[in-house]
């Protein structure tokens, strides 16, 4: 479409295409945001699928009730004192539907000024305010980011099942169901498959939902939630998977400055600045963290939450920076398919990234040989015969291969600076909440 012309009523210019028809008549559809009456004129802000436009409509104009859906026919005019540079001067509102019901909740103002429970039992209706919507068209943005940046490092993605025979990381946090007579499971991870994979395609990622039977109600954890998975094939060492990590995470930085800058502005962000990501051995951790902060250390197998949030503050007192990388968890911690280090086998090549004080990634290397991945499947009394299609690819030959899971609403959430994950999740599903 030639910006010199004027647009027919049947061509819909996006919002974000306006600034180049000044002086035009142009028709896009949205919702009525907000009005405000002024004397003579009204201001309509108009909803529109990622902008808030801001209208004028002369008091012969009839403007429908807040909610409704339109199309405009508008002329845009130039507006030094507009944020943007322009207005539309409303000509003509053709009225598509209107709401039936008052709004519940005051959904146009800059902030949702609720609770979280009223915030999620109406999140059709919240998610319609222009922050809460930036939210998770930055969570998008995080997505595709990830999707070009392994896709361009020929990572080839996959889509693995999500009812499986058993669990990836075993244990009883797994929700059971009736698979037409047969005992089956929500996947806890797309682990096996994307093992599976690497023999194929050699590096995998998939974006997708996993299952989590944890009787947890905390503000880190969901029962549902979506889990960006890669793996690679032939690598020499648990570092190149952290390596590939720090440079996915620094793209998407650089990707989501260039592509998002409309939402950062909206949620006020500031990106952090990521060039290398320390790394420090988990005894060291608990070591430090017990030193410089007088604590004596309980558990020596994992990490409390408030030692996350305590060794990011040494970390980013120590280096400036938000992201550390804590490697060689004990063995006893780690699932059976994790390599143990070979110069301390109660050590595993593995490691954890933690941002602004909390977990957000879990990693390391998989054992590839079929007699270690036996051996160390028999030391913890597990059933084989479970496991028969899973030690397929030990039995017929697997390079050496590794790789990570992150927690997608975790780390958005965290880069957004919430305390509660649940902002950063679509609709999320808990122990208490199972609605919308």
């Amino acid at each position: 479409m030639k910006n010199n012309q004027s647009v027919t009523t049947n061509q819909v210019v996006e919002s974000w295409e306006l600034i180049n028809y000044l002086g035009k008549t142009v028709y896009l559809h949205g919702s009525i945001y907000k009005v405000r009456k002024m004397k003579g004129f009204s201001f309509v802000l108009l909803r529109t699928k990622r902008d808030v436009v801001q209208c004028i409509a002369l008091d012969n104009i009839t403007i429908p009730t807040e909610e409704s859906c339109v199309c405009l026919t508008a002329t845009v005019v130039k507006e030094e004192r507009s944020r943007v540079g322009y207005e539309l001067q409303i000509q003509m509102i053709k009225t598509l539907s209107t709401p039936k019901e008052t709004m519940p909740i005051v959904i146009n103002q800059k902030f949702v000024n609720t609770s979280l429970d009223n915030l999620l039992d109406y999140r059709p209706l919240t998610l319609r305010n222009e922050k809460q919507r930036a939210i998770f068209k930055l969570q998008e943005g995080i997505c595709r980011s990830f999707r070009v940046f392994l896709s361009t490092n020929q990572f080839t993605e996959i889509h693995t099942p999500k009812i499986v025979q058993s669990g990836a990381e075993g244990g009883a946090n797994i929700f059971a169901l009736d698979y037409f007579g047969q005992e089956a499971y929500l996947a806890q991870s797309p682990q096996f498959y994307k093992q599976m994979m690497v023999g194929v395609f050699e590096r995998v990622f998939e974006i997708g939902p996993v299952f989590r039977a944890e009787k947890h109600d905390t503000s880190r954890h969901l029962n549902e939630y979506t889990s960006v998975d890669f793996e690679m094939g032939y690598i020499s060492s648990f570092e190149e998977i952290m390596y590939m990590e720090t440079n996915m995470l620094i793209f998407t930085m650089s990707y989501l400055s260039e592509y998002y800058a409309k939402e950062l502005e909206i949620l006020n962000i500031k990106l952090p600045y990521i060039k290398d990501i320390p790394a420090i051995k988990f005894h060291d951790a608990k070591t430090k963290i017990s030193e410089m902060y007088n604590r004596p250390i309980q558990d020596w197998e994992d990490f409390d939450p408030e030692e996350e949030k305590l060794l990011c503050e040494i970390i980013y007192k120590e280096t400036g920076s938000e992201f550390v990388f804590v490697t060689h968890y004990p063995s006893s911690k780690r699932p059976f398919y994790a390599m143990d280090c070979s110069e301390n086998p109660n050590e595993t090549a593995s490691f954890d990234l933690l941002f602004r004080g909390v977990e957000i990634t879990t990693g390391g290397q998989r054992i590839h040989s079929y007699d270690e991945q036996l051996k160390k499947m028999k030391e913890r009394n597990m059933n084989i015969d479970l496991f028969e299609n899973y030690l397929m690819i030990h039995k017929h030959g697997m390079p050496p291969h590794g790789g990570l899971g992150i927690g997608l609403e975790r780390f958005t959430g965290k880069l957004l600076g919430y305390d509660n994950v649940r902002f950063a999740t679509l609709f999320p599903r808990d122990i208490n909440r199972l609605t919308p």
